[in-house]
């Protein structure tokens, strides 16, 4: 039987507890507290779309509008054919659009199959703040952003029309390892208030059958920002992504204790573990609440663009494979 004194001293540990640590998981902030410094950190090498979100940051403004800006350089750049302008065509000869976005309040946008509009991720930042939806799709996605005042354009250049219909002479759909940058780019910044918010945009595999969305524009597949723990991306094969709910697992694994690098392996390996991944990539990008990033891909090849302390740096991420 337990007397009444050693209940007390019991007692007295056990609410000392939540205070201690154990092992290597790591208690993770849940306020609202700034990281050292702002920063940007995108998939591939952008950074041209890096400086542009800086610039928003520059002048206070919110990570919000900052990966808006950001992303929208590759999305209007017609030499980028794996992101907006310029993008490789469907099968069918479509340049057809996938985009999301993600605020510090869990709000978020997407637009799915659109075409003919330069900046998909503007429409879904539309979609987000003046619709009571979260997604909207093809004919639906592209009237929403006529009415909001985007222009129909045709995206398609003479570059890549010709190399779409050089591909039709044999017609084989068979996606690369790292294949121009392989189709997305996501983005994350911290802005000085310590909020984080995400975007992703993409024109999708190359040749793909029409009408195929990956996973550049599901909440929770290409993009997941949670504001007390952090936010990551993906890239690379989206049907893997979203077979794992990959970028909500990352944040979630976060949550849980592990830091940014340690989440976005463990992401990997659970694809790893299920697929033949010989001739597949998936990478992830992953930040936390303390500024805290981390970067891991299946095969190597997989880089990251950084900018924090108005310094900007390419990097190569690590891999599964060697």
């Amino acid at each position: 039987m337990v007397n009444r004194r050693r209940f007390l001293s019991f007692s007295s540990i056990v609410g000392f507890l939540p205070s201690l640590t154990f092992g290597t998981s790591r208690v993770v902030s849940t306020g609202n507290q700034p990281a050292t410094s702002p920063m940007i950190i995108s998939t591939w090498k952008q950074p041209k779309a890096n400086q542009a979100a800086q610039a928003v940051l520059d002048k206070g403004g919110r990570a919000l509008d900052a990966v808006e800006a950001g992303v929208r350089v590759p999305e209007a750049d017609p030499n980028d054919i794996t992101v907006g302008y310029g993008g490789l065509p469907d099968r069918d000869g479509h340049v057809t659009l996938d985009a999301c976005i993600m605020d510090e309040r869990g709000n978020a946008g997407s637009v799915t199959f659109l075409e003919n509009i330069m900046h998909p991720i503007s429409v879904a930042r539309a979609v987000m703040e003046k619709t009571p939806h979260v997604m909207l799709s093809g004919e639906g996605a592209l009237t929403f952003a006529l009415s909001q005042g985007f222009k129909k354009e045709n995206l398609l250049t003479k570059e890549s029309e010709a190399k779409w219909k050089e591909w039709l002479k044999t017609a084989q759909y068979k996606p690369k390892v790292n294949i121009e940058r392989h189709d997305t780019i996501g983005m994350l910044a911290i802005d000085s208030k310590g909020n984080i918010s995400g975007a992703c945009t993409t024109s999708g595999l190359a040749y793909k059958m029409h009408g195929r969305v990956g996973d550049s524009p599901i909440i929770g597949a290409g993009l997941f920002v949670d504001n007390e723990i952090g936010g990551a991306c993906a890239t690379g094969l989206g049907e893997l992504v979203m077979r794992t709910c990959g970028s909500f697992l990352v944040v979630e694994l976060m949550r849980q204790g592990r830091t940014p690098q340690q989440a976005c392996e463990e992401a990997a390996l659970r694809i790893v573990k299920k697929q033949d991944y010989k001739d597949i990539q998936v990478g992830f990008l992953a930040v936390n609440k303390q500024g805290e990033y981390g970067a891991y891909s299946i095969q190597p090849g997989f880089n990251y663009t950084l900018t924090q302390n108005k310094q900007t740096q390419v990097t190569d991420a690590r891999s599964y494979l060697k």
